[in-house]
């Protein structure tokens, strides 16, 4: 991938969509009211930790650059945004995380329980915004990918030798619960579009959202919780295996392996263990390997761009190749 000199921010790659944005956001905030006392309080929480917009502004740019004029863009990011959020009350909960985005999650604000009905809702009303477009397409789209994200975490939960995690696995697990909702978005971009676009849009989701999810990995060993919204060495100390971790493996000694296996057998390992795997991780190549391949995915992002006229919402989507991979978060 060309690198550029100047830092990519998410402001420039929203800059042709960033009117829309707003809208979108106005659209979210009405789907998930309810007149229920307590999903109007976990509501008013949630919408302070919606993040940054990034799938529904993937959706709104594919759509401009397909140049597919579709009046459901707006309602249709919103409820990408709203699958998304359904997902990080999920899996928050599943995994225990006190911090999103710097923020309490609402499992620890307010219970597990209730972040697990929470999800449920958000889902639901998803659901209900696709029926009442009256089109099978986007409601296709969208429930494949919804299914494949709860396959990505069972799959997650299912790795039960984690030190065995392969780099397949790795990547089977990304696409399922990354990779296919930034892949879902662009393709809804481009529902009215010719069948070539609409898959060469589908194959740059794909490969952004591969190339967005290894940058994020790395972000867990190199930025403090300043940068991240949580703490540094979060995925180690919630023993989850990325692939920074997976390609360092091969170059440890035996005893070094086997400091990974006390880690990963103490239920809540120390600062200091976390930070001496973190720095092995480093020294044996695991980050310089990560990077690489996040680097080919950007590439294969960057080639399924070029079958694309040239416009202001492609060379956004150029930009956000280049946001995803170099973002500080």
């Amino acid at each position: 991938m060309t690198r550029q000199t100047a830092r990519v921010t998410l402001a420039d790659v929203q800059r042709p969509v960033v009117g829309r944005i707003d809208a979108v956001a106005t659209d979210l905030r009405k789907i998930i009211a309810a007149d229920f006392p307590l999903i109007q309080e976990v509501n008013g929480h949630l919408l302070q930790m919606k993040g940054k917009m990034l799938r529904p502004t993937l959706l709104l740019l594919a759509n401009q650059a397909a140049a597919a004029e579709d009046p459901r863009c707006n309602r249709l990011a919103a409820v990408i945004e709203l699958i998304h959020l359904a997902t990080l009350v999920h899996d928050d909960s599943v995994d225990h995380s006190a911090l999103r985005r710097g923020m309490p999650t609402i499992n620890s604000l307010f219970s597990h329980q209730i972040s697990v009905i929470m999800g449920d809702y958000l889902y639901s009303r998803a659901i209900i915004e696709l029926v009442r477009l009256e089109d099978v397409d986007p409601l296709r789209v969208l429930a494949r990918v919804t299914n494949e994200m709860t396959i990505g975490e069972m799959r997650q939960l299912g790795a039960y030798d984690a030190l065995s995690f392969r780099e397949e696995d790795y990547e089977l697990l990304i696409r399922s619960k990354t990779a296919s909702l930034f892949s879902a978005a662009c393709e809804c971009g481009a529902l009215r579009a010719a069948s070539e676009t609409r898959a060469a849009l589908r194959s740059y989701g794909d490969a952004l959202g591969m190339a967005f999810q290894i940058a994020d990995d790395l972000l867990d060993y190199t930025e403090p919780v300043a940068v991240t919204g949580k703490p540094t060495g979060h995925d180690l100390k919630e023993h989850k295996v990325t692939l920074p971790l997976i390609a360092a493996l091969p170059c440890f000694s035996d005893g070094e392996r086997r400091e990974a296996q006390a880690l990963f057998a103490t239920a809540e390992p120390s600062d200091e263990q976390v930070a001496r795997l973190s720095d092995l991780v480093a020294r044996s190549g695991g980050l310089d390997f990560a990077r690489a391949r996040a680097q080919e995915y950007a590439l294969k992002a960057e080639a399924a761009l070029a079958t694309l006229e040239p416009s202001e919402a492609r060379d956004a989507l150029q930009g956000a190749i280049i946001y995803a991979v170099e973002r500080r978060r």
